[in-house]
This record gives C-alpha cells, structure tokens and sequence, in this order.
C-alpha cells in the first residue's frame, strides 16, 4: 500500500533546481493525493512563470514511481503567496530570492524589450533607443538576451571579449555611458548555439547576476521573439521589470505581439507602451502604409496602455544597424528627434 510517509520520504530527496533545497525542508508540497496506486502532488512555486517546471515534473515523477505500487504519477503547480514567499525568504536567509539581490538593486528601471514574432526590428529598436538614452546622459545597460539570435554587438558596433575581474564579467562599453554582455561575445558570429531551456536559463541569470554592470540607470534586455524560456526566466527573475512590445503594423504582427504582454500580465509585468515599427515610406510628402496603418496604436489600445510612437520604414536605419552607427546619434536630425521623443516618452513612464 502506498503512504503519504512514503511519498514524502521520497520528496524530503528531491531539490528545487534553483534553491539546492529539498522540497519539503522548502515547504513548497502543497499536498499529496493517493488513489491506489495513482499518485499526485502538488507543488508551490514561487513564481508562476518558473523555467524549470518540466525538471520539477520529470525529477518528482521518477523519484515517487520507484516507491512500491505506484502505477502513475501526476505533479501539479500552483504559486506561493507575498506570504509565504516572505516566510521562504527568512528561511533561506535572505532579503530577496536567491540570484535577486544584485538584480533588484543595480539598475533604477528594467525594460524587457519584446515582440511576438521575429522581423519586425525588436533589436533595431532596443539598440537605438539605449543609444538615445547614454546620449541623454543616462547610465544604460544592454542585455542581449537572444542567445540563438543575438545581433546587439553588430548593431551597436561593439566587439571583442569580456574579461573576467574579482569573479565578475565586465560588460563592453560603447562610448561612456552604455554597457554590452551579449552571447556574441563569447562565440562566433555564425556558430550557433543549440542549448535547451535549463541551460538558457542559467546564461540569463549569469548576465544578471554575474557582470559588473555598475549603477545604471536604465538596463535594456533584448528579448528573443515569443513567449518562450527566456521571456519566462526574465519574468521570474526580475518581477520588477517593464515590457515594451514592439510591433509592425499588420495584424498578423499584432496579434502575436499581443500574447507576450497577455503572457506578461499574468508573470505580473507591467507593460508599459507599444512601438509601431515599419509605419510607413515616406516619399517627399507622401506616405505609403505598406503594411497597414494604425495596428500599433490599436494594440495600445487593446491592452490599455502607451502608445509611444511610430518608426518609419528607413533604408538608413538597417544601414546603420548593419554598420553599428545607430541613426538615434549617427543619423539624420530627424532620425536623431524621433528617437528622442520616443526615449523622452519612456523616461515619464516612471514606474
């Protein structure tokens, strides 16, 4: 006959992934049902959004099925309340979760730059706009945490190889007031990285945790389209953090961008505006939408929050993004207002 003893003996083995606690040293078994030889278990988490669920899952499944007459084996999550949370922190000892202190305190704002499908110039944005900001005289970091996709170093111009000082990865500098960890940095920039979750997961956190980004005022993290691990852990490990959602007009493309700030809202991330790239082609006086006109601020509308401005389709702006000389410094006076006012724009967005 199976017992909750036995089912506990068992949990009192397994660690939490990121806290190298068992979990019921942690308090996180919510509860254990048994229907013969059925088996489920509840587990708290402390953030919905956690990376390491199909871990969790795979670990309490293989370690409550080698118990005697256990014929199946079910986990389910639910998440820990400001309570509870609390309780777990003076546990553990600490004032923040593990890998949150240095998080939480080096930078006044953290804006997640996201989009919901790739091509519509997320990365041409973020570097553009963090330009604009050090050009304002804003302390700005840049986290290109598109590890399969990373384009940051090209665009901002930056290249060489991070080094290492008192155990902590010193960022690149573009000029005095903008700092750059990338992928790029540390592989060629052809050679693809094919890594899983868990390990995408430990890379973001490194690049948090782990370089010396100083006091900053603004860090940008470069997400990678979607909703997928990355948007995940980024939620998880900074629930301070902004969303910016960036998108072309089409409604193809809003529609997908709308579910990362729907994926957002339920991780308890504030988004706090949409940017409409690829507007229109301008002509003289004329302006052609190709893609649609409006679908920016219809999203804005949409989800009740900014609409913070539109970028017009531009030769010059790939062609600065190709060769590192963002527009929003390098280019026109035009280009250098546009962007202007879109980074003015953020900068009232006061959380």
């Amino acid at each position: 006959m199976v017992t909750k003893e036995a089912v506990l003996h068992v949990l009192g083995g397994i660690e939490d992934p990121e806290l190298k606690k068992p979990f019921t040293e942690l308090e996180m078994v919510k509860f254990i049902d048994i229907d013969g030889g059925d088996v489920t278990v509840g587990i708290t988490l402390t953030a919905s959004g956690c990376p390491m669920k199909e871990k969790i899952t795979r670990d309490i499944t293989e370690g409550v099925k080698s118990i005697e007459g256990v014929n199946s084996v079910k986990v389910e999550f639910d998440v820990m309340s400001d309570e509870q949370r609390d309780r777990l922190k003076k546990k553990l000892g600490h004032g923040t979760m593990p890998g949150q202190a240095a998080v939480l305190t080096f930078a006044k704002r953290f804006i997640a730059v996201s989009s919901g499908k790739g091509g519509v110039g997320k990365s041409t944005v973020t570097t553009n706009l963090a330009a604009a900001l050090a050009h304002r005289g804003h302390k700005v970091g840049v986290l290109d945490a598109d590890v399969y996709g990373f384009s940051v170093p090209r665009m901002l111009g930056v290249e060489g190889e991070p080094i290492v000082e008192d155990d902590k990865i010193i960022p690149l500098k573009k000029g005095d007031n903008l700092s750059v960890i990338s992928m790029g940095f540390f592989v060629n920039e052809d050679e693809p990285v094919i890594w899983r979750g868990p390990l995408l997961h430990k890379a973001i956190n490194q690049f948090l945790s782990d370089v010396k980004w100083g006091d900053l005022d603004y860090l940008f993290l470069d997400l990678p389209p979607g909703t997928g691990d990355v948007t995940l852990t980024i939620a998880q490990a900074l629930p301070s953090a902004e969303l910016l959602v960036v998108t072309t007009p089409q409604q193809t493309a809003t529609h997908v961008a709308g579910r990362v700030a729907r994926l957002a809202e339920k991780t308890n991330l504030k988004v706090i505006g949409v940017i409409e790239n690829m507007s229109y082609y301008q002509t003289g006086d004329d302006r052609d939408y190709i893609f649609g006109k409006d679908g920016g601020k219809q999203l804005a509308a949409n989800l009740n929050t900014n609409f913070l401005g539109e970028i017009p389709l531009m030769k010059t702006l790939r062609e600065g993004a190709d060769n590192g000389k963002p527009v929003s410094i390098h280019g026109s006076p035009e280009q250098i207002e546009l962007f202007n006012t879109i980074a003015s724009n953020i900068e009232r967005l006061r959380p």
